[in-house]
């Protein structure tokens, strides 16, 4: 693989959750990777200083940091711990030197059935976070997941809905992620990903692929792209349609990955963007 083909080419972190900070960093150097996504856990784990000077030293670009969001609690001291921990997010995105915070925005609170109240929780939460994030350089990007998360972990299922709460705020606070694993089944998506692009709003995206059966809890179930049914040259060119010429993550949640080397992951990985992509 050429630096070329990997130009464009992002390892989202969770992809290869078994390699330390430090491991992929290293591994991403062996393989001429330039740009990564991290996650708050590890980085917290190993410290956000000394991972923001590894990834610089490193040359590597850091394309998103995950995850900010569950903005859905009604308790009024759950809903202020949940906006301090989404400052503190912004700050570590500062730190890293990424401009785009990922958000996924929450289930449904134990014992509720009402979806509309949820989101507006989540659109009064954006509207004390943008220009928290506007002032420290970062964008807040809505991830909507599929609708079989939508009690649990996420009541934004659509792209349309991320948008209509989006729309609320400037485009260089809020936008949105588009994630193949989530959307690939709604025949809007086209539509909304060219509504996104025209207000500069697609912050990020992602890849991963669809396969069948789903693991019980369904969390780990997303695919190597090219195991499942996504197109994935026909989404990028949705996106690339709309005006997108940013990184494009792959980020995999799934077990049976996790159990394989990681630097053997990153590189087949790597391979199969260059594969389904270009």
């Amino acid at each position: 693989m050429s630096a070329a083909e990997l130009e464009r080419f992002s390892i989202n972190q969770m992809t290869v959750k078994q390699l330390s900070i430090p491991e992929l960093v290293a591994s991403c150097g062996e393989l001429g990777i330039t740009n990564v996504g991290l996650w708050r856990e590890p980085v917290q784990t190993y410290g956000l200083e000394a991972t923001a000077k590894l990834v610089r030293d490193a040359g590597l670009t850091v394309t998103t940091l995950c995850r900010g969001g569950f903005f859905t609690a009604i308790d009024p001291q759950e809903r202020a711990q949940a906006l301090a921990d989404n400052r503190r997010a912004i700050d570590e995105a500062a730190t890293l030197g990424t401009d785009t915070l990922v958000l996924v925005s929450g289930g449904l609170p134990a014992g509720s059935k009402d979806l509309h109240g949820a989101r507006e929780r989540i659109a009064d939460a954006l509207s004390e976070l943008g220009p928290y994030a506007e002032r420290h350089g970062v964008r807040l990007a809505i991830e909507p997941l599929h609708p079989m998360y939508a009690s649990d972990r996420c009541v934004v299922s659509t792209l349309a809905q991320a948008l209509d709460l989006a729309e609320r705020f400037p485009a260089h606070q809020v936008g949105v992620t588009v994630d193949t694993y989530h959307i690939w089944w709604d025949d809007t998506a086209p539509a909304q990903i060219a509504r996104a692009g025209a207000g500069g709003r697609i912050h990020t995206f992602q890849l991963a692929d669809w396969t069948t059966p789903l693991p019980e809890g369904v969390l780990t179930g997303r695919g190597q792209i090219g195991d499942g049914s996504i197109d994935m040259r026909e989404w990028q060119r949705y996106v690339e349609a709309a005006g997108y010429t940013g990184a494009i993550e792959v980020e995999l949640f799934n077990d049976g990955l996790w159990a394989r080397d990681g630097r053997e992951v990153l590189a087949e990985t790597a391979a199969r963007f260059v594969e389904h992509t270009l």
